[in-house]
């Protein structure tokens, strides 16, 4: 059970390490106009780079939302805060079941390129993904 608990903390360093956060002038003008061509509506964004990619940070419709750019201008995936509640029921019952006691800080939904849809549950610190049905991804 240490070493899960090490991996976890491990990986969510090292994810944190690689954002970095940038200046609007920092990110290509290609990454800047598929951005506004998805959405025309928001005015500001704050970015970060992680690793090749580029990820704007914004509110539309009074949601927090982020989108991945890579540097060719494709959105590789979206991300949208949602209430706790709007997480699957089985996923929700693998958390009261797995994380007894512990609280939800975060919840969202990410869509890929393809559509496909997954559910982030962060428990304690870690990130906890959950498929369109609420099984686990591992």
């Amino acid at each position: 059970m240490n070493k899960i608990k090490f991996l976890l903390i491990n990986c969510l360093v090292t994810s944190i390490s690689f954002a970095q956060g940038i200046k609007e002038s920092e990110v290509p003008q290609i990454v800047k106009s598929a951005f506004e061509k998805a959405y025309p509506t928001v005015k500001t964004a704050k970015w970060e780079k992680e690793e090749t990619n580029y990820e704007a940070e914004f509110t539309l419709n009074k949601s927090d939302n982020s989108a991945l750019i890579s540097s060719a201008g494709a959105i590789l995936e979206t991300e949208i805060n949602i209430s706790t509640s709007q997480l699957p029921k089985v996923a929700l019952e693998y958390i009261k079941k797995n994380y007894t006691g512990c609280k939800i800080a975060e919840a969202a939904k990410i869509t890929d390129s393809n559509g496909t849809i997954k559910y982030e549950a962060e428990i304690k610190g870690v990130d906890v993904f959950f498929d369109v049905n609420g099984k686990i991804i591992k």
